[in-house]
């Protein structure tokens, strides 16, 4: 089986009632280093592999000079309105909240209510498979929060919800709030968690989401890029525009893992950033990592990492090179 054949096989997630392939293609590129056109050939290719999932959130991308957000959720609504078969076939991820978003932001039920509108507008369904609080609002109370998500769900807008950004202490106090207030509950977790990046998600978190079923999408899982091992010095951060974004992993231990996804990767005949989402795909807790591409041939390896079947060596030579205290 290769994911190259259309089959990569669905995991469900969480107690969502929605099911994934292992692989989640990030919208975050969308109208920041890919256009239109090469959006929608990336997502053909990925859906024609078989994968289903596509994250966006209303804030993207925003931070690209002459953008005011929501330019991601666009293409990926002409997208539909190119191939409308496609809806259908998509679980669609976006979401709300995003702190200093354009025009607002944070998780108060108005500003919910009228961003979930703006986003299916954007995106042209009428409905969002999984719709994410982005970011805890500590000025929000998490019932107020809950309440318009039950609304949204109520209508037919949403068919379930998640939390990212949530420590183990907020997401704790939102399961609460769900079961004693009988209100919905966030069913999938979207914590920052990769190779270099695990104290955040690994433990409490993990431990949590783990005894509440819930379903786990990871983002940044190639630390920005750094985990692809193309940027290995300072003089490669000019290689992309996620360049500056990587200078925090150039570090004695941020090369020790990248020497240790070089020997792996060597055992597979693979590239490093294959062995870091196939880790991910692997890892205790985790339904699939969110990888973006901006080319095809990128698209192509990262779809490969779904097939890779890492030993218990391999496992124990990244474990070693990625501890904390290494």
């Amino acid at each position: 089986m290769t994911a190259s054949k259309g089959n990569p096989g669905k995991r469900p997630l969480g107690r969502s009632g929605l099911e994934i392939a292992p692989l989640v293609f990030g919208g975050n590129v969308f109208g920041w280093t890919v256009d239109e056109k090469r959006s929608f050939e990336l997502l053909d290719r990925f859906f024609d592999a078989g994968f289903n999932a596509v994250d966006t959130a209303d804030v993207y991308s925003a931070w690209v000079p002459g953008n005011q957000g929501g330019e991601s959720e666009t293409i990926i609504g002409n997208w539909f309105k190119a191939s409308p078969s496609r809806r259908s076939q998509a679980v669609l991820i976006t979401k709300v909240g995003w702190p200093d978003a354009p025009g607002g932001g944070g998780l108060k039920a108005e500003y919910i209510l009228k961003a979930v509108d703006d986003s299916l507008r954007r995106l042209q369904t009428d409905y969002i498979d999984l719709y994410f609080s982005h970011h805890p609002d500590a000025q929000t109370p998490i019932e107020e929060t809950l309440r318009a998500h039950e609304k949204l769900l109520q209508q037919g807008k949403v068919r379930a919800i998640g939390a990212s950004n949530y420590d183990a202490a907020q997401l704790r106090e939102a399961l609460t709030v769900s079961e004693r207030e009988n209100l919905p509950r966030y069913d999938v977790l979207q914590p920052e968690y990769n190779l270099y990046d695990r104290a955040g998600f690994e433990g409490a978190l993990r431990a949590l989401a783990r005894d509440e079923g819930l379903g786990v999408i990871t983002y940044f899982s190639l630390a920005s890029g750094f985990l692809s091992g193309k940027y290995r010095s300072l003089d490669d951060l000019g290689q992309s525009a996620r360049g500056s974004r990587v200078e925090k992993y150039l570090n004695p231990r941020g090369l020790r893992i990248l020497d240790a996804l070089d020997k792996v990767a060597g055992r597979h005949n693979a590239r490093p950033a294959e062995v870091a989402l196939a880790w991910l795909i692997g890892s205790d807790g985790v339904t699939a990592p969110i990888a973006s591409a901006t080319r095809l041939d990128q698209l192509e390896s990262l779809l490969k990492a779904t097939t890779l079947r890492l030993s218990a060596e391999d496992y124990a030579v990244l474990d070693q090179a990625s501890a904390a205290s290494s």
